[in-house]
């Protein structure tokens, strides 16, 4: 997979309360991906990205709420999240990356 298609699969990391609970407990930790990407293409660039070994990806996707707005009815856009399992003894460092 090429450098370019990386960064257009893993958008960034997803940070909410549950993705924190998720990361401390079992070592999974929660990215934003495209819509097109498909499992092993997110596992080959979230390793190629952290340098970590990745043991399985669980994919879903987020409806967005509808929201009323003054001018009626509005929608937010639909995002695809990506639960990725790292190996025994990986982490990543979010911080470090920066």
């Amino acid at each position: 997979m090429n450098q370019e298609r990386v960064y257009q699969v893993v958008f960034g990391p997803h940070i909410s309360e549950k993705a924190t609970i998720v990361a401390e407990g079992s070592g999974q930790y929660v990215f934003r991906v495209a819509k097109d990407a498909t499992k092993p293409e997110i596992k080959k660039a979230v390793e190629q990205l952290f340098e970590v070994k990745v043991q399985s990806v669980h994919t879903l996707i987020q409806k967005g709420k509808v929201k009323r707005t003054m001018r009626g009815v509005g929608k937010r856009n639909d995002v695809k999240k990506a639960y990725v399992r790292l190996a025994e003894g990986q982490e990543i460092d979010f911080l470090a990356a920066e």
